[in-house]
């Protein structure tokens, strides 16, 4: 099959590259997965009222109110509530994009992918209220 030793040696240096590079890829990809499950995002409301932290799937994980809401009606409360939760999503998008990004490299096309699927999962819907999600 191989015309001489040289072909063959070539070919085993690129299977052995290629098995090399994808161990690389693997090993990133599951330190991206550690990193990315202990992300969260974090926001406050500009009044400093309101305080989120969602977590790495976006949910919430803790919520923080000052003595002070109670001076509000509920229905502003609610209201910043839910606009602080979406900051604190947009903050998780952000962390775990710069985490993709720093683990495979801006041009991957599996980072690409990655990221596109946080976007569509955690960005913005003006469409859909946040308890429809």
């Amino acid at each position: 099959m191989w015309a001489d030793e040289a072909a063959l040696d070539a070919a085993a240096r690129r299977l052995d590259e290629w098995e090399s590079s994808l161990a690389d890829r693997a090993a990133r990809a599951r330190d991206l997965s550690a990193r990315t499950q202990t992300l969260t995002g974090i926001a406050r409301s500009a009044d400093g009222l309101v305080e989120v932290t969602v977590d790495s799937s976006g949910l919430l994980a803790d919520l923080r109110l000052d003595e002070r809401v109670r001076q509000h009606s509920a229905a502003h409360t609610a209201r910043q509530i839910l606009a602080v939760t979406r900051d604190a999503r947009a903050d998780l998008l952000r962390r775990l994009t710069e985490a993709t990004t720093a683990a495979l490299g801006a041009d991957d096309p599996a980072g690409q992918a990655i990221v596109e699927s946080h976007q569509r999962r955690l960005g913005p819907d003006p469409g859909m209220p946040d308890a429809a999600r």
